[in-house]
């Protein structure tokens, strides 16, 4: 059995469905994101259902609205009628998700869902099956074929659902302006979170930690003040206590190489004027930018006066878990 094959066919049909996906969006998407944007807008929730392989797929899209900024719910279609519909509330969106739009346990709540004053957007495979007809917007999520062998198995279905999920939940984001700041309130606790959430004068080495040197001091020095706070770099600063430059142990190891006699010069000399540097207010993903554009290890923490108050070691941001 040639396994390689197989999941390659798998993954075939799926595409292909997607495509066929693709090529049916049309007025009701966009009528759908009016209406969960209109929800949102007003403070309302969009309240998903689903039964069996839909439920899960339901889930997946609450968990991405809701993390993007639309607050979402899953109602169990099974314990809706025991006290679960108290959740939905007037103004409310309802994401009814059927592959074939006749879902026993989903049509059965449907007359209690139409008491409230929701709108329901039906994401089914039937433009005229009960749940479609019922819909205020419908979004055909039909496929050919399922990726499983025997056609039964829930699979190009469920992936077309989800992508289409996917979709609407993205094309929300941008409609209501949804930014990178706003995904991190809701992600504080991840990488992203933590690179947009925090400041560089949080993520830097402090004064104290920073090996500081006049124009005029010899390299022999200015690598002592290097060992003594355990830093690869040293910053320089001119008369004035502005940032003046930058030198560190690679620059060292460079020169050492055609001239020994390095340690007697002074580090003015050799030092690199007017190094990359980054406010101490400014959020912590700019290090992540800076580091990056520029290819370097060390960056160089300013104030308001340009006096250097600090360094990023690029070593540090994986301790502080931002890479």
């Amino acid at each position: 059995m040639d396994y390689l094959e197989k999941a390659a066919r798998v993954l075939e049909i799926e595409i292909v469905e997607l495509q066929r996906l693709r090529q049916r969006l049309g007025k009701s998407f966009g009528d759908a994101i009016e209406l969960l944007k209109a929800t949102v807008d007003a403070r309302g929730k969009i309240v998903v259902l689903g039964v069996g392989k839909s439920g899960h797929i339901g889930s997946k899209i609450a968990a991405t609205l809701t993390s993007t900024g639309s607050p979402a719910v899953v109602l169990d279609s099974l314990n809706a009628l025991h006290g679960d519909l108290g959740m939905v509330a007037d103004g409310d969106a309802v994401l009814a998700i059927s592959a074939s739009g006749e879902t026993e346990e989903l049509l059965r709540i449907l007359p209690a869902i139409a008491r409230f004053q929701v709108k329901i957007i039906a994401i089914c495979g039937d433009a005229d099956s009960t749940l479609a007809k019922n819909a205020h917007v419908f979004l055909d999520v039909n496929i050919e074929q399922e990726a499983c062998p025997l056609n039964l198995a829930p699979t190009s279905s469920t992936t077309v659902m989800l992508a289409l999920g996917d979709a609407l939940a993205m094309v929300l984001l941008e409609a209501r302006g949804f930014q990178k700041e706003d995904f991190a309130k809701f992600h504080p606790a991840g990488m992203v979170g933590r690179s947009l959430l925090m400041r560089v004068h949080q993520v830097m080495r402090p004064r104290e930690a920073l090996a500081l040197v006049a124009s005029d001091t010899p390299i022999r020095d200015v690598l002592k003040s290097m060992t003594a706070v355990r830093a690869g770099a040293a910053v320089i600063a001119d008369t004035d206590g502005k940032l003046l430059g930058i030198f560190t142990h690679g620059d060292f190891a460079r020169h050492f190489q055609n001239d020994p006699k390095v340690g007697e010069r002074l580090v003015a000399d050799l030092m690199t004027l007017n190094p990359v540097s980054v406010h101490k207010d400014k959020l912590a993903v700019e290090v992540l930018n800076l580091l990056e554009s520029h290819r370097i290890d060390d960056l160089v923490v300013v104030d308001d006066d340009n006096a250097p108050v600090g360094i990023v070691d690029s070593q540090d941001l994986t301790r502080l878990k931002l890479l």
